[in-house]
């Protein structure tokens, strides 16, 4: 990645980068997506996939978090390392819209919840997604066509507990074409074991697993 996860400023609330960040910047940085390209980090957090694509090679880098702690510690993290990356605070895609860009990365909430109900002001925003973990994602998948350059891509990171295939679909709905192009395999970590009994009863996994598989998808328009 150019720099350590571990080294990055990560105030309470904001999202520590772990696995599911360096999957995806890893497939980023190994098909060269953000070279010369305008990217957009959509739900940034620390700013890990900015500063990646910064220092992969992107034209320029613009980064969204809902989240003023994160807007912050997004700053301070490009700034410490001199990487020019523009940090907005809103809602997905509503802070950059109209403008369109080559290459739109993600790494949304996606861990279903007890309660339909979004946090917004403690340490769960990070990863609690509704009862099936597809509160954001659903509205990045239905919203990203509308940003997206003709020729642009789209690169986002989950948990396949929320369904790929579900994904892909949700993208296709809105006009994009998607395959997965990385799968892992990886422990939980203490939120999806504090949660495996509920995924359990609600059929997300199978009694006594205690790992789960990442999926990174790319999407593109259609035709």
């Amino acid at each position: 990645m150019g720099f350590d996860l571990m080294m990055m400023l990560c105030p309470p609330g904001v999202y520590r980068a772990q696995d599911d960040t360096a999957m995806l910047t890893e497939v980023m940085h190994r098909g060269g997506y953000a070279v010369g390209r305008h990217v957009l980090d959509v739900g940034t957090g620390s700013g890990a996939l900015a500063l990646a694509a910064s220092r992969g090679g992107a034209a320029s880098v613009t980064a969204v978090d809902l989240s003023w702690r994160s807007v912050l510690a997004t700053w301070s993290n490009c700034r410490v390392r001199n990487a020019a990356v523009t940090v907005r605070r809103g809602d997905l895609f509503a802070p950059v819209a109209p403008r369109r860009f080559d290459l739109i990365v993600a790494n949304p909430p996606y861990v279903p919840a007890p309660t339909s109900r979004l946090p917004r002001f403690r340490r769960a925003r990070c990863w609690d997604a509704g009862l099936d973990g597809r509160a954001v994602l659903d509205r990045l998948c239905a919203g990203a066509a509308t940003m997206l350059a003709p020729t642009g891509t789209v690169l986002l990171v989950h948990s396949a507990v929320c369904g790929a295939q579900r994904t892909l679909d949700r993208l296709r709905d809105g006009g994009l074409v998607g395959e997965v192009v990385e799968r892992a395999r990886v422990p939980f970590g203490p939120v999806m074991h504090a949660r495996a009994r509920m995924l359990e009863e609600r059929g997300l996994i199978g009694d006594g697993d205690r790992v789960e598989e990442l999926v990174v998808i790319e999407a593109r328009h259609a035709g």
